[in-house]
């Protein structure tokens, strides 16, 4: 496959991503009603701009553009595991309490006993910066 033609293919796998990740956010929040903690709303404030930011560069076809997409998911890749780790160790339960109004430990969802909100949004997270850092590497 032509490394251009790859770029781009990932590029719309990386934004469709994105994409699902944002409209899974606003699915559990809007349409079923479950009210996000404050780590919940750190997520999305690195998760959002990363549907425009891999939009753009893909609309452009440039990977340069998508820089600040890679330092994005890599914060928010941390962030996730730290919500996901508050809901899931025991020790650290008590201190997921810290939040106002939606205590930082509820689990809203657990399917198959482990798959919460933040174990969601950590995948989305891990895979994109994976494939960015991919992308950087082959080129």
């Amino acid at each position: 496959m032509d490394p251009s033609k790859q770029t781009e293919s990932l590029l719309l796998t990386v934004w469709v991503i994105a994409l699902i990740a944002l409209v899974g956010s606003l699915f559990y929040s809007e349409i079923i009603g479950y009210e996000p903690c404050k780590l919940c709303w750190v997520q999305r404030i690195f998760m959002y701009p990363l549907v425009v930011i891999y939009g753009y560069a893909l609309v452009k076809r440039n990977l340069e553009i998508a820089l600040p997409g890679m330092l994005l998911s890599g914060i928010g890749m941390l962030v996730s595991t730290y919500h996901y780790l508050l809901q899931k160790v025991p020790a650290l339960q008590e201190v997921g309490d810290f939040c106002e109004g939606v205590p930082c430990n509820v689990q809203y969802v657990n399917y198959l006993g482990f798959i919460t909100i933040p174990f969601l949004a950590g995948i989305a997270f891990i895979s994109i910066f994976i494939i960015h850092v991919y992308m950087i590497r082959r080129k």
